[in-house]
């Protein structure tokens, strides 16, 4: 059922304050442009390696973080980032787990304008309850050259959130970064000569761009820990392990996306 969120106000609060952030995400938004030139992000990055970006075609995607705002370094223990599964129905990287966010529309104002209304579509996400802190350097998505825009943004008050759009995604829901930086919950995952990070989440299996960029801000805001990431698991008997739903990429007519 799709619930109703009301409606977005285009245009508004498309401003980075990294100064607003809260104390414990500030040695992050201070080193977050290294976090595009992480080992774990380049390993989805096509630039250099594919064909030329195609232009016109670009997307943004809301890192959202939430946690008390205090002025210790050390995340709150309710910290945590807003992530969605993409519905196995979509015609592309169907079933896997993605941060909110899709095409920059030409009537957005910029890629903050464009992961707030997109947030908004895909979870009800009330665009003046975030503060926007930071914009990564663009990431060129292997499957399409495509130039996605990290924005990272904290979540100073947190309100009703869930599936807006059916069809785009079929849950909503919090990491927490306890959960995130759990050696536990860490793994590397590998198919067809690719190998990148993973995260176990709530039954899920978090992989290829999202999982990238997890593990890349994970590091640079100073909160991960020692994992194994020297034992490689198969992508497809992972994938099937979990509850992703997704395509198997084995089959003929079937890519690896690392859109999401």
């Amino acid at each position: 059922m799709r619930m109703d969120f009301g409606t977005d106000r285009p245009g508004e609060n498309t401003r980075l304050a990294p100064e607003r952030a809260p104390g414990w995400m500030r040695h992050l938004v201070s080193r977050v442009e290294g976090a595009s030139e992480h080992p774990d992000v380049r390993r989805v990055d096509a630039r250099g390696r594919t064909g030329p970006v195609q232009p016109g075609r670009s997307a943004a995607v809301l890192m959202l973080f939430s946690g008390a705002d205090h002025l210790r370094s050390d995340p709150p223990r309710d910290a945590a980032v807003l992530l969605t599964h993409r519905s196995p129905t979509m015609r592309s990287h169907s079933g896997q787990i993605a941060f909110p966010g899709g095409r920059i529309d030409t009537t957005d104002l910029n890629p903050v304008d464009a992961a707030l209304r997109e947030a908004w579509e895909e979870t009800g996400l009330d665009r003046s309850s975030v503060t926007p802190v930071a914009e990564l350097e663009p990431v060129h998505i292997q499957a399409s050259g495509y130039p996605v825009h990290p924005v990272l943004g904290h979540w100073h008050t947190p309100g009703e959130v869930g599936v807006a759009s059916p069809a785009e995604a079929d849950d909503v829901f919090p990491a927490y970064l306890a959960d995130l930086v759990d050696p536990r919950n860490r793994l590397m995952v590998g198919w067809s000569g690719w190998t990148g990070p993973a995260f176990t989440i709530n039954d899920y299996l978090v992989w290829g761009f999202t999982a990238g960029l997890l593990s890349a801000l994970l590091h640079q805001g100073g909160w991960e820990e020692d994992w194994d990431r020297e034992t490689t698991l198969d992508l497809q008997d992972t994938l099937a392990k979990s509850r992703n739903n997704e395509p198997h990429y084995s089959e003929p007519g079937n890519r690896v996306r690392f859109l999401r």
